[in-house]
């Protein structure tokens, strides 16, 4: 588990300070019951050791008697109490052992205690154990009469034990039941939030329609999934404004540009004598061309971003769309002695616009030939793996730096500006391609080392099977 999420720190919270309160609880209730249980036994020994001064001060005080008449009346010994009766400081009365063997009585020592008046005492016998002892001592007709009651402390330390056990029992079987209740309630109270983050993660430029889940809890989770709801709302305004845009400049752009080009091949050709002027409107028609390549990327761009480019979507085969591309392309390799493979050994069946997944290849392979010294070779493998469609074209060209590697894909980018405007490469090339797998659910990666060539890589999803 992530120690650092909500969810952990609010069960933490949650069960720690439980703990807490019940600890504090646990100590005030087991203080509380020791003192209960000291005070009850010692007023329970109060009680009766005026019963037993009683019982002597109405008797005779033959032995065997008292002792007849105190074993009837109180049985000291089965209920594990101390007894002792003692007139003038001679004993006339002690109990025997009691029935849990707590303490031996003839080991109790006897203490002088104050005249007409009951005393409390805590005694330790010579084997450690401890005894709570209430004496009364009463005077009457000349006669000093002591009478001492007592039991063992064992017995209110037997009962604070198996409390504390009860206690501890309890703290666990609290902690377990705070964390997993606390854990309960945390999930259900984050699950809102769990949902809006699935759905955030869903949104992006081709989705900006799509909405966040409103919780209806009136809390602040429904108002932070409204707010963004409502920038989403804001953020697709203004993209489709700025695909608007690109999408009405591109075609604003391509009829004069179109114009242009026709005039500038029809001066071309009224002005033969002319070789200056050729010349110029030579350069002139090259860079309208120019202009014309970028402005129809940037249309497609816009159209493939608006989800709006792909005309058909059916199943066919990629590995056959390859061989067939390649096979046209190989002309142009043909001009610098490059040597073009096509290996697809099996079916592999997509669905998506046949059309734009051949200007994948058609883009892929011109590069590869662009960048490909004479006498290279360039080798396209389609195949299928892991339920994905795997197209790879790569070459034992130039290369890409690792500098530049990760900014390949991005619009007007060149790795050599000077160069590529020499092959006539705008930086559009490859920012349509990966739009056009973007738009089939697909993707793209380049592997490069420089000098040494590249190796393009594109996943599309498999069709699904009928």
């Amino acid at each position: 588990m992530n120690t650092r999420s909500l969810k952990f720190r609010l069960v933490a919270w949650y069960a720690g300070w439980l703990t807490i309160l019940f600890i504090v609880f646990g100590v005030f209730v087991y203080a509380s019951l020791g003192y209960y249980l000291k005070r009850n036994l010692r007023e329970a020994l109060t009680r009766r050791v005026r019963q037993v001064a009683d019982t002597v001060q109405r008797s005779s005080l033959d032995r065997d008697t008292l002792k007849q008449g105190i074993q009837n009346r109180y049985a000291p010994e089965a209920i594990s109490r101390f007894t002792r009766a003692t007139v003038n400081g001679v004993v006339v009365y002690v109990s025997g052992a009691p029935a849990d063997g707590s303490f031996d009585p003839e080991a109790v020592p006897f203490e002088p205690t104050a005249p007409e008046g009951e005393s409390f005492s805590r005694r330790t016998l010579s084997d450690g154990t401890v005894l709570f002892i209430v004496a009364l001592c009463r005077g009457k007709n000349g006669n000093t009469l002591v009478v001492e009651e007592g039991a063992a402390e064992a017995v209110v330390k037997t009962t604070l034990h198996t409390w504390l056990v009860v206690l501890g029992l309890g703290l666990a079987l609290l902690v377990f039941g705070a964390v997993f209740g606390g854990f309960v309630l945390a999930q259900r109270a984050l699950d809102p939030v769990d949902r809006i983050i699935h759905s955030a993660e869903q949104i992006s430029s081709r989705n900006l329609s799509e909405r966040l889940p409103v919780p209806d809890t009136g809390d602040e989770l429904e108002r932070l999934s409204t707010a963004l709801n409502h920038m989403i709302h804001r953020l697709d305004h203004a993209f489709q404004h700025t695909q608007r845009f690109l999408a009405d400049a591109s075609h604003e752009l391509r009829t004069p540009l179109t114009v242009i080009q026709s005039e500038l091949e029809a001066m071309i050709g009224s002005t033969g004598r002319e070789p200056d002027v050729r010349e110029i409107a030579g350069s002139a028609l090259e860079e309208v061309e120019r202009l014309r390549k970028i402005v129809e990327g940037l249309f497609a761009l816009s159209r493939l971003e608006a989800g709006e480019a792909l005309e058909e979507s059916i199943p066919f085969d990629l590995g056959e769309l390859a061989v067939t591309t390649a096979d046209q392309m190989r002309l142009l390799a043909e001009d610098k002695n490059i040597a073009v493979t096509c290996h697809s050994h099996q079916k592999v069946i997509v669905e998506g616009d046949p059309s734009r997944l051949k200007q994948v290849i058609v883009n892929l392979l011109d590069n590869a030939i662009k960048y490909t010294p004479h006498g290279g070779r360039i080798n396209i493998q389609v195949a299928a793996r892991e339920e994905k469609a795997v197209l790879e074209v790569s070459d034992n060209g130039i290369g890409i730096p690792n500098a530049a590697l990760a900014h390949v894909f991005e619009r007007f980018f060149r790795v050599d500006k000077a160069r590529s405007r020499a092959l006539g490469g705008a930086g559009l090339g490859l920012s349509i391609v990966k739009s056009i797998c973007t738009a089939h659910g697909g993707c793209i990666e380049v592997q490069s080392n420089e000098g040494e060539g590249s190796r393009f890589i594109v996943e599309l999803p498999l069709a699904a099977k009928a």
